[in-house]
């Protein structure tokens, strides 16, 4: 699937808000500038039905918002220097809530299989290419992404 802008790389992630319940793990793969935070800021706006502010975790690696459905967390797992340190984020905690995980190549290996993985890859300056991996959890919904 090709995106167009930035404006269709919300529209996605607006889509995925809307197919999201508790106990989901979406992992966002891609290249720096890739749409990943794009993609998660509208996701995230979506959920909370209003434009609040989304900062990118890469600092603080878990950003977790309060939304009426059920509580997300955000992601970031860039900094991290091996597998072992995810253990430290306390990511178990989120099993009511969903994650949404920026870098998941930083997880340990067989980390969630039942996740939906998006992969986004810069095409030009206007194009993203997405493609989409529905683990079980997610093979009756994936085909609403499209």
């Amino acid at each position: 699937m090709i995106l167009l802008g930035e404006a269709a790389t919300a529209a996605f992630g607006q889509r995925l808000a809307s197919l999201l319940r508790p106990g989901d793990v979406v992992t966002l793969e891609g290249d720096l500038g890739a749409g990943k935070s794009t993609l998660a800021r509208a996701c995230i706006q979506a959920l909370a039905g209003a434009p609040i502010e989304v900062p990118s975790p890469t600092f603080t690696l878990v950003q977790v918002y309060d939304l009426p459905a059920f509580a997300l967390w955000h992601v970031d797992l860039y900094r991290l220097g091996e597998p072992a340190e995810v253990d430290e984020l306390g990511l178990d905690e989120a099993a009511f809530g969903v994650l949404l995980i920026e870098w998941p190549d930083r997880l340990p290996r067989g980390s969630f299989p039942e996740r939906l993985h998006l992969r986004l890859e810069a095409v030009d300056a206007d194009r993203r290419g997405l493609s989409v991996e529905a683990g079980p959890a997610w093979q009756a919904r994936a085909h609403k992404l499209a």
